[in-house]
């Protein structure tokens, strides 16, 4: 068991990358939260596409960066940190000026933005994990990725915001979130750039062997594609059951949203912090327990007849954030710790890839579960979410060394 990691402001700011990388990180993602909630509604009414049209080219903006993501692992492991991170930024600089040079009316503009923003959103959760690995190690980095997780929610969420005040304008105001947008991204890549960290890289052999790696790296990496689907419940899975079977006030869903982003703000940092007690395998066998636990909770407040049920819902939702707080803090956290030397980039492009593919996934599952009633989705995410914590807490058994066995006792000596 291992002892609790304490760090200061100070500290965690220069483990995370130092000052400036921590402003470029929040003008980023106050950025995303600018466009990215409502790149759809652009589409369709600043440049009169289809939902249909708009929602397919932006879907394949997501595949399209999924598919850069290895290359983007490759740049990493031959030692490129903050220019990753600036490239990841600059690229949707590019994909925001298409969006606003696309005239109304055609696709291909409009998807060729998609694309580009796609190949930012995807590169850079790799590159962030890379450079803070690079800067800081052992428990204070899980506590920076974690208060790196934090940081970027509430500037989404302020950025978020900010876009829904002024979405009364029209048009006009989407166009100018837009241009706002690929200002911030071009001011976040310049801070970025800025840290010139790069890494030596490194040999290829390292804590764990390559061979000895990638079964346990295969095993959490299926049980990671699981784990992400508790991201689309808050987002997806709730707001269906809400609206569609309940028949609750869409004021429940907007509710839990916000909750949720609050309790990851402000709750991301002290939960990895007080999870450094124990190992991170076990804190993420942990996390998939307490997801497990939410979903059964959401299969029997669903149940629950007359006004109690919404309600009932919201208080099951918190213990969903608090699993999904405790899987975002020792995930990436654990297998950047595994990663063999000299391939922490295409290991963490690997993680990337099936973060990625989990979302798309689930989106697709819970709608299609959903359909089934509340046991066929509940019951489902809980056994495959139970499924994989067991993998999970089981390998860390296997890992923990045995006793030796007693050997025969001597017997008395013959002169």
């Amino acid at each position: 068991m291992a002892t609790t990691t304490k760090i200061r402001p100070r500290a965690l700011v220069r483990a995370s990358g130092g000052p400036r990388y921590a402003v470029a990180l929040a003008v980023d993602a106050l950025g995303t939260g600018l466009l990215r909630p409502f790149l759809l509604l652009y589409g369709v009414t600043v440049l009169g596409l289809s939902a249909p049209v708009t929602g397919g080219a932006m879907t394949a903006g997501v595949v399209a960066g999924l598919v850069c993501v290895p290359a983007v692992g490759r740049w990493l492991d031959r030692g490129a940190r903050s220019t990753v991170v600036a490239a990841s930024m600059l690229v949707r600089v590019l994909g925001v000026a298409l969006l606003l040079a696309a005239p109304a009316g055609h696709v291909w503009p409009f998807a060729a933005a998609a694309l580009f923003l796609g190949i930012g959103n995807q590169s850079w959760p790799a590159a962030h994990a890379a450079l803070v690995a690079t800067v800081t190690h052992g428990r204070e980095r899980d506590t920076a990725l974690a208060a790196g997780r934090a940081l970027r929610n509430a500037a989404l969420g302020v950025g978020a915001l900010i876009a829904t005040a002024t979405l009364a304008g029209g048009t006009s105001a989407l166009r100018a979130l837009a241009a706002v947008t690929g200002l911030a991204y071009l001011a976040a890549a310049a801070l970025a750039w800025s840290v010139h960290l790069h890494a030596r890289p490194a040999a290829t052999t390292g804590r764990v062997s390559g061979a000895g790696a990638a079964p346990r790296l295969r095993a959490l990496l299926a049980a990671n594609v699981v784990y992400v689907f508790c991201l689309n419940v808050p987002e997806i899975a709730l707001p269906l059951v809400l609206v569609t079977q309940l028949h609750a006030s869409p004021v429940w869903s907007a509710a839990i949203f916000v909750a949720n982003t609050v309790l990851v703000v402000t709750l991301q940092v002290p939960v990895t912090v007080l999870m450094s007690r124990f190992s991170r395998r076990t804190a993420l066998a942990l996390a998939g327990m307490v997801l497990t636990a939410s979903y059964l909770g959401f299969l029997v407040t669903t149940s629950l007849g007359g006004g109690w049920a919404a309600p009932a819902v919201a208080v099951v939702s918190v213990v969903c954030t608090l699993g999904e707080i405790v899987y975002a803090g020792s995930a990436t956290a654990l297998v950047t710790h595994l990663a063999p030397a000299g391939a922490l980039g295409r290991t963490l492009a690997r993680l990337e890839l099936s973060t990625g593919f989990g979302l798309a996934v689930s989106a697709a599952a819970i709608t299609a579960l959903a359909a089934h009633g509340p046991a066929a989705l509940w019951g489902s995410l809980a056994a495959a979410t139970l499924l994989s914590a067991s993998a999970v807490a089981a390998d860390e058994k296997a890992r923990q060394p045995r006793a030796p066995r007693p050997g025969p006792v001597p017997g008395p000596e013959c002169s």
